[in-house]
């Protein structure tokens, strides 16, 4: 079979288009979003949360190491799932279950693009991004680990994943400049999950005060500001003409 084949590229965009579907028609027929976020839901179910989480540790880990690679093939938004995974399983171990999970999904995705989506992707982006894309093919490996440390100027992260596409990045360099570029913002992201964590165990109420006071909420969010004001100048100054 012609894996590059017209027939073939249909057949896939298809078959991905249905696995998307039904993935998000699954989403919202289970869960309400407005549940999902409800602070007196997930205060009451913390504690089994995190119960189970201690008695089955092993199985979790690999179980949301794969829901995180899948989610970037999906073309999920991570903001959420990294908030999640940081509320269970801590900053560190958060962390290295978003980091690898993110790369090989990320890099999962790229291959598929590049090799049965790759006109399409161009068509859309490549004059949108034209910019960028002559940094790239300077030096891909340092340039596209900058935009992925800067959150790729806006760029949605799934967009980001495959926009590697219009320069023909080598896989060797798309792994290490998104393990090493998405670090800084993915730790932020995980320790204000966590923290959030912390202040369920310490705080009968959610109110301002005390969240905006402590140092497992504070401190990421300068880091966020940190990150952000970083990558507003390495923007003006790294990508200048």
């Amino acid at each position: 079979m012609n894996l590059k084949s017209s027939n073939f590229k249909i057949y896939l965009g298809i078959a991905y288009v249905t696995i998307l579907g039904v993935a998000i028609y699954f989403f919202w027929s289970t869960f309400d979003l407005k549940d999902l976020t409800s602070y007196d839901l997930i205060k009451e179910n913390r504690e089994v949360i995190l119960t189970y989480k201690d008695n089955n540790i092993f199985f979790l880990t690999i179980i949301f190491f794969i829901i995180t690679i899948f989610l970037n093939v999906l073309l999920t938004p991570m903001f959420l799932p990294t908030l999640i995974i940081g509320f269970i399983f801590g900053k560190w171990l958060g962390t290295l279950i978003l980091i690898f999970g993110n790369t090989i999904g990320g890099f999962l995705l790229y291959r598929l693009a590049q090799t049965f989506f790759s006109d399409l992707i161009e068509s859309k982006f490549k004059t949108r991004f034209s910019k960028f894309i002559d940094f790239f093919n300077k030096n891909e490996l340092i340039y596209f680990m900058t935009f992925r440390f800067i959150g790729g100027g806006g760029t949605p992260f799934p967009i980001q994943n495959i926009l590697p596409v219009l320069f023909n990045m080598s896989s060797k360099n798309y792994i290490i400049a998104t393990l090493v570029g998405t670090l800084p913002t993915t730790f932020v992201v995980v320790a204000l999950g966590s923290g959030i964590e912390k202040i369920i165990d310490q705080n009968a109420e959610l109110s301002v005060l005390p969240v905006i006071q402590s140092p497992e909420i504070y401190l990421p969010i300068i880091g966020f500001f940190v990150l952000l004001l970083s990558g507003f100048f390495i923007k003006k100054f790294f990508f200048k003409q």
